[in-house]
């Protein structure tokens, strides 16, 4: 997985200041509002933030006649507030215990442990967002899914400022 140029890397501003986005990363009901591509819901997001500690999600995509569950873990491999946030990632069952992908529909290459690093800096009260998924080829449906969620975190975003401003 040292070939950078072939995973997933995603560059957002945001006109927000850099303590606010690190919350929607590691906040888990803020974290809920976002994550996921559209068409999904995070009924659950269970974060222990410390280095070892591990994280649980559920995305939920509702059809008319069923829904579909998909469950991620991993462990928080770097957490330096407010600027770097590396964790790892691959499909689970309900209580945490890791598939192979390949169970759930994923290509034969598919890695068993993704990693996921986000770095933010700040500048002018915006914030740079500079993400990358190791183990998620750019141009899948896994890059697809990162952009829908960064535009739901870009209204979410906005909302929260808004909200924040009218309590002023």
């Amino acid at each position: 997985m040292s070939d950078q140029s072939k995973w997933v890397r995603i560059e957002r501003e945001f006109d927000a200041p850099i303590e606010m986005v690190w919350r929607m990363w590691t906040d888990p009901d803020l974290f809920k509002q976002w994550y996921g591509p559209k068409g999904m819901s995070v009924p659950t997001a269970e974060m222990d933030l410390t280095v070892g500690g591990t994280r649980k999600i559920c995305m939920v995509m509702q059809r008319p006649d069923s829904s579909m569950s998909m469950w991620f873990t991993g462990v928080y491999k770097e957490v330096s507030a407010p600027h770097r946030l590396v964790y790892t990632e691959s499909m689970c069952d309900e209580a945490g215990t890791i598939l192979s992908p390949q169970s759930m529909g994923m290509p034969d290459d598919f890695p068993d442990i993704t990693e996921v690093s986000v770095e933010l800096s700040e500048a002018g009260g915006k914030t740079k967002m500079v993400m990358v998924h190791v183990g998620v080829a750019e141009g899948t449906a896994g890059a697809g899914g990162w952009n829908q969620a960064f535009d739901k975190l870009a209204d979410c975003i906005r909302s929260q400022m808004g909200a924040d401003s009218s309590h002023a």
